[in-house]
Formats: structure tokens, C-alpha cells, sequence
């Protein structure tokens, strides 16, 4: 490869990075807000979709649930702001990374469980299988999203841009 092609490929992927971090921001903020949605309205549902896992005492499965919608409509309001994208992202990672280990030991120990991660959740009924593969492939997706944002927090369209300025041309933040 020479020089200047490779010159063209870092300019190319300079001008598109930004752009795809702006898909980036934007599907993980409608996921978190799908999600916090679809169970804000019902906290005790939630809360059972949570101990349904079986990691923790029901008191504190409750709270957990509870509070969780909370959680992903603050993640989904910042990321759709871009604000504190770098934060929300971190947060973001942390809790799909709980959420891939809890379906898996969920999957490993036999449960029969909908996740709960769009909806009531809790245990299947008789005669239903639960889909812990896509979902677990579904949420390494969403890490993937959040990965990129905390390598590359800045976006155009966002509340950080506009508070740092522009980027320097050679910010690789």
C-alpha cells in the first residue's frame, strides 16, 4: 500500500467515523429508551423479571428491577442529547456486560426465563424455550455500539460537540 492510499483510507476514515458514531449514539439511546419504556409502567413486573435470574435475595431483585427503568431512560435521554456520551457509553457497556453474564448463567443453570430485557420478562410458561443465544448475541451487539462510543465519544449533532467545540483535525478522541 502506498503512501498516499494510505493517506486516503485514514481521510475517508476520518470523515465517516463521526457519522457512524452518530448511528452509534442514536441506536443505543432507542434501545435503553425501547427498554426503559416498555417497563417503566409496570415496576413490579420488572422487579420479578430480575429475581426470576436467581443471583440475588427478592427484596433486593425488587429494587433492582425498579430502579433499572429509571436507569436506561437516563442512558437513552444523554446518549439522544449526546451528552456525557463517554460516561453513558461506560455505563452502558457495564450494564450489557451484567446483563450477557445473567442470561448466560441464567442459560447454564437451566432456567426457563424471558429475559425481561424489553418487556415484563420473568418465567417462561409451560412448553415455551427460552432464546438465550440471540439474546446474548443480541446484547454483545449493543456492548459493540457502546465500545464504539468510548473510543470515540465525540459526535457530530451532540451536546458534547457543541460544548468542546470543534474537533481538532487530528483528534483521535
Amino acid at each position: 500500500m502506498t503512501v498516499s492510499a494510505s493517506h486516503t483510507g485514514a481521510a475517508r476514515w476520518a470523515a465517516v467515523r463521526p457519522w457512524l458514531g452518530v448511528a452509534a449514539r442514536l441506536g443505543l439511546a432507542a434501545v435503553w429508551l425501547i427498554a426503559g419504556g416498555a417497563k417503566v409502567g409496570d415496576l413490579a413486573a420488572s422487579g420479578r423479571a430480575v429475581n426470576a435470574y436467581q443471583v440475588m435475595p427478592y427484596d433486593v431483585a425488587t429494587v433492582i428491577g425498579a430502579a433499572l427503568p429509571f436507569v436506561e431512560l437516563a442512558l437513552g435521554a444523554l446518549l439522544l442529547l449526546g451528552l456525557a456520551t463517554r460516561l453513558a457509553a461506560g455505563i452502558s457497556a457495564a450494564l450489557l456486560v451484567v446483563f450477557v453474564a445473567g442470561i448466560a448463567s441464567a442459560w447454564s443453570r437451566g432456567l426457563a426465563i424471558d429475559c425481561g430485557c424489553f418487556g415484563s420478562g420473568g418465567q417462561l410458561a409451560a412448553g415455551q424455550a427460552p432464546s438465550y443465544l440471540p439474546e446474548i448475541l443480541r446484547d454483545l451487539g449493543f456492548l459493540a455500539l457502546a465500545g464504539f462510543l468510548l473510543i470515540w465519544p465525540r459526535t457530530p449533532v451532540s451536546v458534547d460537540g457543541w460544548l468542546a467545540g470543534p474537533p481538532v483535525e487530528d483528534d483521535d478522541e
